[in-house]
């Protein structure tokens, strides 16, 4: 078992590590080196072959799994599809501008207002844990303008899943962290002084929902959501109009 698996031999080099993880086992798919039936390595292995984090893997997989390419059997894993086709979409890079990421800030408003409201009637203690440990990973996460991402989709994927409802993970899975700003519209040649601005506004935002959900508060959860996601909205909206 030595070497590096053939598998994954193109995934350093692609941009983004979701990507270049889809991109690799399509093509390998298409070209019939993982063939009908096949069982794909394990997340742990795929980890350990790669480098990349458990939650790039989780993300391309289900991605894979919305396209219709792959299916997961119970206790068993998951295999390439017997008849792949495309049943559903997915979010990726390929539209990484501000226009679309209007479009997507759009989508999340739909489903994560909502799901905050939920969230805060139906938490359980460890959920509350699990948001909470999300936000100071979030708060904490530092680099460059497209540092946190990952942190960022995890801190709301948290949320969601306190809705104890698996349809809103799953969908937050397909899309992955493609659907979170600083990840499909980079930050970089921003001022310093804007960029920190703008993550203490994530920080308070991220917050204040995090407060309303403790209080089990639904309609206080449903507008922090709300306004967070507007206010994002609102801020690259004034950065596309102003041709940025």
């Amino acid at each position: 078992m030595g070497g590096r698996p053939a598998l994954f031999s193109r995934i350093e080099q692609a941009p983004n590590l979701t990507g270049g993880l889809i991109e690799t086992l399509v093509a390998q798919i298409e070209c019939g080196q993982l063939a009908p039936g096949q069982r794909l390595p394990t997340e742990q292995a795929i980890v350990a072959a790669t480098g990349v984090s458990r939650t790039v893997v989780r993300e391309a997989l289900a991605s894979l799994r919305a396209r219709g390419l792959i299916t997961t059997r119970q206790g068993l894993g998951a295999f390439v599809a017997d008849h792949t086709t495309r049943r559903s979409f997915t979010i990726d890079g390929a539209d990484n501008t501000l226009a679309d990421t209007l479009s997507v800030l759009e989508l999340r408003m739909s489903i994560e207002v909502e799901a905050a409201g939920l969230a805060a009637g139906r938490r359980s203690a460890a959920d509350l844990a699990d948001i909470r440990r999300h936000f100071e990973v979030v708060s904490a996460a530092k680099g460059d303008a497209g540092a946190g991402a990952d942190e960022d989709f995890a801190y709301h994927r948290a949320i969601l899943a306190a809705t104890q409802n698996a349809y809103f993970t799953r969908v937050f899975d397909v899309f992955g962290s493609h659907i979170i700003p600083r990840q499909r519209v980079r930050l970089e040649g921003m001022p310093d002084a804007e960029l920190a601005a703008y993550k203490e506004r994530l920080r308070r935002e991220h917050l204040a929902i995090l407060q309303a959900i403790e209080a089990a508060d639904p309609a206080a959860a449903r507008q922090a959501a709300h306004d967070h996601l507007a206010r994002s909205r609102a801020y690259f909206s004034t950065r596309l109009e102003a041709g940025q």
